[in-house]
């Protein structure tokens, strides 16, 4: 999962003097001010861009997904007599929190 909007990585590199933003996997890599060569964006500076913007779209997606799922299982569990929607609900959610994990701590 991206765990950075591209606007806000862009927008911090134009701040900064850095150009010719590219991501490779999951690394965003510039070119620094001088520079001859590309540099990975330094992680202290990704981890602040995140805790000044928080969540990105995507991950508002899922984490909206989550919570809908959760609600919609708790009311078929209810309504079929069964654990069976809450147990595939607990599943999915798993999944959802082990995806927001961020991977670079």
């Amino acid at each position: 999962m991206n765990h950075y909007a591209a606007q806000w990585i862009e927008d911090w590199c134009a701040e900064n003097g850095w150009t010719d933003l590219f991501q490779e996997r999951t690394d965003y890599w510039a070119f620094p001010p001088n520079a001859v060569m590309p540099v990975p964006i330094p992680t202290q500076v990704l981890r602040s861009i995140k805790a000044n913007q928080g969540l990105c779209v995507e991950e508002k997606i899922w984490c909206t997904a989550a919570g809908l799922s959760a609600i919609i299982a708790a009311s078929l569990s209810y309504f079929f007599a069964t654990p069976m929607p809450l147990v595939a609900a607990f599943a999915f959610c798993a999944i959802v929190v082990a995806r927001m994990e961020d991977d670079d701590l």
